[in-house]
């Protein structure tokens, strides 16, 4: 754990704005080695075991070999995200990977908000399943990294290195804000990283079985998420608890 924590403030000066943003990580590697040298064991990586985060968990692996990672394991992912899990286990031995559960079973929230809340409220699935769990696992860090891209969607092309998160109260670092898709599996092909084969189907962003579909070969990448609901976002990106 480090002695003094740094703060949001500390950025205001502009603090990568020399960062060299043209090799081979696109400054990835520069920001996730001051993270872990800045927060320690103060900064935790919330993982949901896409195609970023196998660049993200290979890259927090040469900076830092135990590193905390998080899945928010909302006991309705596919089969295929939890066997990569397995197997990024088995890559990265010293890697703290824990898969947070929400408070609520399946049948618990069944039983007080009726079957398939998905389907009626998304927001307040997404609330109980993964931005609570969140909060609990934030409450005891100062820092979390995100493998947000500028690119992904309109919410998030104004993403920075370093944001003040609202939500949680805490430092988001999104080291990859300048990588493109392209970028992304030039890197997995490149460094031979395992990946979850559903995004050999036109599964771009992978989230929970109810709310993820395929998308068009030229659609949007978070397309297929929420169809439907006029939803893109889970929630943990935005400043409405509920949204």
């Amino acid at each position: 754990m480090t002695e003094a924590k740094v703060t949001y403030d500390t950025f205001t000066n502009n603090l990568f704005q020399d960062l060299d943003i043209t090799n081979s990580t696109k400054g990835a590697y520069d920001i996730l080695k001051w993270a872990y040298d800045s927060y320690g064991d103060e900064i935790v990586y919330s993982c949901s075991f896409g195609a970023e985060g196998m660049i993200l968990i290979d890259l927090i692996s040469q900076v830092k070999a135990d590193a905390k990672i998080v899945f928010l394991d909302t006991d309705l992912h596919f089969q295929e995200t939890y066997d990569l899990i397995d197997r990024v286990k088995e890559r990265y031995p010293k890697l703290q990977i824990e898969l947070k559960k929400p408070d609520l079973t399946l049948d618990e929230q069944s039983e007080q908000y009726g079957t398939a809340l998905w389907k009626k409220d998304p927001n307040q699935c997404c609330y109980i399943r993964k931005i609570k769990p969140l909060e609990e696992v934030l409450a005891g860090a100062t820092a979390w990294v995100s493998g947000l891209r500028r690119e992904q969607s309109p919410s998030r092309q104004h993403t920075n290195f370093i944001n003040k998160d609202e939500r949680f109260k805490s430092v988001k670092v999104c080291p990859l804000i300048h990588w493109t898709w392209d970028d992304v599996w030039e890197y997995i092909e490149t460094h031979d990283l395992t990946y979850n084969e559903l995004h050999d189907f036109q599964y771009p962003s992978i989230g929970c079985i109810p709310c993820t579909s395929r998308v068009a070969a030229d659609g949007d990448s978070r397309a297929g998420r929420w169809s439907g609901f006029g939803k893109t976002e889970c929630g943990l990106h935005t400043v409405d608890p509920k949204n």
